[in-house]
């Protein structure tokens, strides 16, 4: 059943937005970790995927502008969390190596010949 105030392309981005949301928010998020893109970059982006999203995709008649602003702003708040993921990861990372080294000392240092 067709819905009043649909159109045909925006039938088709709704029925696949979030195929294509996942796949721009991993190709951005590639850019971001190969560091094409930068943290501010994405947070600059992520911000105006939101944006228009709520301003102009919101509330809007046009069924394929408010489709396609929730694919970008769904897409942009993905990526966003790309770097926080990784800073969290790398975080965690580090502080495992830093108790593994405290505990060899602390196995090499009580260690009795």
């Amino acid at each position: 059943m067709i819905e009043h105030g649909t159109s045909r392309p925006g039938r088709w981005l709704r029925s696949r937005r979030l195929r294509l949301t996942l796949w721009i928010a991993v190709i951005e998020a590639l850019l971001v970790v190969f560091h094409v893109l930068s943290w501010w970059a994405v947070v600059l982006l992520a911000a105006i995927g939101l944006t228009l999203w709520w301003y102009a995709g919101r509330h809007s008649r046009n069924d394929t502008l408010r489709q396609s602003s929730w694919i970008v702003a769904a897409s942009q708040l993905l990526v966003l969390m790309v770097p926080i993921v990784l800073f969290i990861a790398t975080t965690v990372a580090v502080a495992v190596v830093v108790i593994l080294a405290i505990a060899a000392l602390i196995f090499l240092f009580t260690e009795r010949s």
